[in-house]
Order: C-alpha cells, then structure tokens, then sequence
C-alpha cells in the first residue's frame, strides 16, 4: 500500500481563537463547564462542547424546495456539454442526478447527537477500543467526483463507551459530505473527543480519490492516507503503535 500522504493533528492545535470547520468547530476540546457568559453571540466562539449539537445545515424540506433548481442546473450541464436534454436517453437524468446528488450529500441533513444521544453507556473499561475498515464513500469538494476507501477508529474510553455502530454512523454523516480527506479525518476524531471525553482517539482513512484516477494524473493504484491523533494517542508512541499495529492486522 503507497501511503502517499499523512497528515497528523492535535487536539491542542488552536488557530486564533478557533474557526468552524464544515459544522464542527476547529479548536480545543472543551472539557469544563464554564462557556460562554450569558448572552454571548454564536458562532465560531460558541462553547465546543455545543458544536456536535448544532450540525444540521439542510432539512428534508429544503430538498424538495431545492430539487426543482438542482435538477434545472444539471440540464444546463447538459446542454452545455453538447447534449440535447430532450433527447430519450437523458429526459429524466436531471432529476435523476439532482436526487443522486442529494443522497451523496445526505449528512448535511443529520446531526451527530441525534445518532449518539442513546448510544453512550457508562461502563469501567479502560483498554482499547476498535472498529476497522469502515466503508466510507464521499464527493471532493474540488471536483464533485467520489473519494471511497476505509476508515479506522480506535480509542481509550474514560468511564465511557460508545455503541460500536455508532462509530460507523459518525463516519457516514462526516463523509456523505463535500469533503477533503484531512478534514474529514479530523472531523470524526473531534466528534468522539467531544462526545465521548475518552483518554485519547485515533483515527486513519485510506482512501482513493477519483480527481487523481479518472482525471489529471490518473495514477490508477494511488491511495491517500491520513490520520488525526489525539490525547494518548498522539502523546504516548507505544499507544499509537498499538493502534496502527492493530488495524494493519
């Protein structure tokens, strides 16, 4: 396997004051109760412990008010391809591919602790915990064409754990998204630091990107590896070789 790129973050990465980072905010844990003062605005500076609960950019609504215009834009597409949208082939691609589009996209409409909210249990396990090669299908956000590959997660509970699909869920409401790789990566991991507060989390994807297959380069057997470290895993080798020992197992 061509590990043609590893990117490592930590959690105590900090880039003035915090920015949001696609519906997650890219900063520093939280890990105490004292916020916000009373009044203050949202946003950027909102307590990160709130900003796994407030994802949700697109309703269902949104869209059936939106497939109208989508379904408009790719017969523009069309056309401007030198196609005729009238031609039989292609008379129901447009809302075909605008109702496609939606589906790939479809974790605008989720929030994470809609899926988590029952999932959390207290329970006195302190060893590793991992789930392997987890399907993950997503769109670069450069180039509107697939990014498939797998995804591993592992992390050292702190009086809690989370149930073991749940991990997989988190993973398919980041990456059905327009997404980069480092960021999708880091996503996750921040997501179970902040729902979690285990001792440490790790993530790695290796993925295959269709801008570099089917276009540009076109190197068929590339792949791209990332991984975001955080807590022990980053601080402690011996943990973090654990980790990566385990999933390459």
């Amino acid at each position: 396997m061509e590990h043609s790129k590893q990117t490592q973050y930590s959690s105590n990465e900090k880039k003035d004051g915090g920015s949001v980072l696609n519906g997650h905010f890219d900063g520093m844990v939280k890990r105490s109760a004292a916020a916000q003062p009373p009044g203050a605005e949202s946003g950027s500076h909102r307590p990160v412990m709130e900003s796994w609960r407030e994802e949700r950019t697109r309703s269902v609504e949104d869209n059936e008010m939106s497939l109208p215009s989508l379904a408009a834009a790719y017969t523009t597409i069309l056309r401007g391809l030198g196609e005729d949208p009238q031609r039989q082939g292609l008379l129901k691609t447009p809302w075909r591919a605008a109702t496609a589009m939606q589906f790939f996209t479809k974790g605008y409409q989720e929030k994470i602790i809609d899926v988590l909210n029952d999932a959390i249990f207290d329970e006195d396990h302190d060893e590793m915990v991992i789930v392997k090669d987890i399907d993950m299908f997503s769109m670069c956000e450069h180039h509107l064409v697939p990014i498939f590959g797998r995804v591993h997660i592992g992390y050292l509970p702190n009086k809690r754990v989370l149930g073991l699909s749940k991990l997989a869920r988190i993973v398919e409401i980041y990456s059905r998204r327009l997404q980069v790789q480092e960021r999708l990566t880091k996503q996750i991991a921040v997501a179970i630091t902040e729902a979690l507060q285990p001792t440490g989390v790790g993530v790695v994807i290796e993925a295959t990107h269709m801008c570099m297959v089917m276009r540009g380069v076109q190197k068929m057997n590339s792949k791209t590896v990332t991984s975001t470290m955080l807590g022990v895993f980053r601080e402690d080798p011996k943990t973090r070789d654990e980790f990566l020992t385990l999933i390459r197992s």
